[in-house]
């Protein structure tokens, strides 16, 4: 991909700059970007963002790089920014984003999830051969283990990661927030988005339930709890669940678990 940059930065009115549609990381408010702020107050913008020309415009920009220094000089009052000015396609530039975000010291499962999904998307117009397809495994012939390479992630990592962009945003948020082991959020994700719901409401309403989501110890017992949503319905409203011999079956499973919490996780299954 061979990037036209121009030799120096050049300062861009901030109004003209527009952020990436899509852009997959999220920018917030917080300690750091207070930090930030603070920085930009006192030294200016060091390292120039990059943007590249939007199209069927004479002077509109769309930022590929740099939405959190953009959000601190807007914040400091500044009126223009240095940019790089690089002319390169839409889809291009969504792998130049990604590629740049990667090896951030903080990604969250979200960001990480919906990064490897808009380049595996922007590679695949570009006539490569990728797999979209709901399958947790990725076939032989794509481009995901080129992504994972970048964050030492093997082909299938990728794809479970973007599996997480099937989940609702609050069982999204509880990943983020280090409520949900990534193996768990990986099996809800195969869930509709009503079913999704439903176990939200029980996930709010009993806790060793949470408990058994954070730890990320008892997927084959979720992934029964899938298919046996009905079942879960009944807890959500009566507090108990009617013994199934399918859900029986899976009970084996937690025979690793702390006497403790297996206890707690039979009654709840029994």
């Amino acid at each position: 991909m061979a990037n036209k940059k121009l030799k120096a930065p050049v300062n861009i009115p901030v109004s003209k700059i527009h952020p990436f549609e899509g852009h997959p990381y999220k920018v917030l408010d917080n300690d750091e970007m207070n930090n930030l702020i603070e920085s930009i107050q006192q030294k200016g913008v060091i390292s120039p963002i990059v943007v590249r020309p939007l199209e069927n415009t004479d002077d509109e920009y769309e930022l590929i790089s740099g939405h959190r220094r953009l959000r601190a000089s807007v914040k400091a009052g500044l009126e223009t920014v240095p940019a790089l000015i690089c002319a390169v396609s839409r889809d291009e530039a969504a792998i130049m984003l990604v590629d740049s975000n990667l090896h951030r010291e903080h990604i969250l499962p979200s960001d990480k999830a919906f990064a490897y999904k808009l380049k595996l998307e922007a590679i695949k117009r570009q006539g490569e051969r990728t797999d979209l397809t709901s399958s947790q495994v990725a076939t032989k012939f794509d481009s995901a283990a080129e992504i994972g390479n970048i964050t030492g992630e093997s082909r299938d990592k990728v794809y479970r990661y973007i599996r997480l962009t099937y989940l609702i945003p609050e069982l999204l948020e509880m990943m983020d927030e280090d409520k949900i082991a990534f193996s768990v959020g990986v099996e809800l994700s195969f869930l509709d988005d009503q079913m999704q719901y439903d176990l939200l409401r029980v996930i709010e309403e009993n806790e060793c339930l949470r408990h058994i989501l954070r730890l990320g110890t008892c997927t084959r017992i979720l992934m029964q709890v899938r298919l046996q949503l009905k079942v879960l319905r009944i807890l959500s409203q009566q507090k108990s669940l009617i013994r199934r011999p399918c859900v029986k079956c899976q009970l084996k499973s937690c025979r690793r678990l702390h006497p403790r919490l297996r206890i707690k996780i039979l009654k709840i299954l029994c």
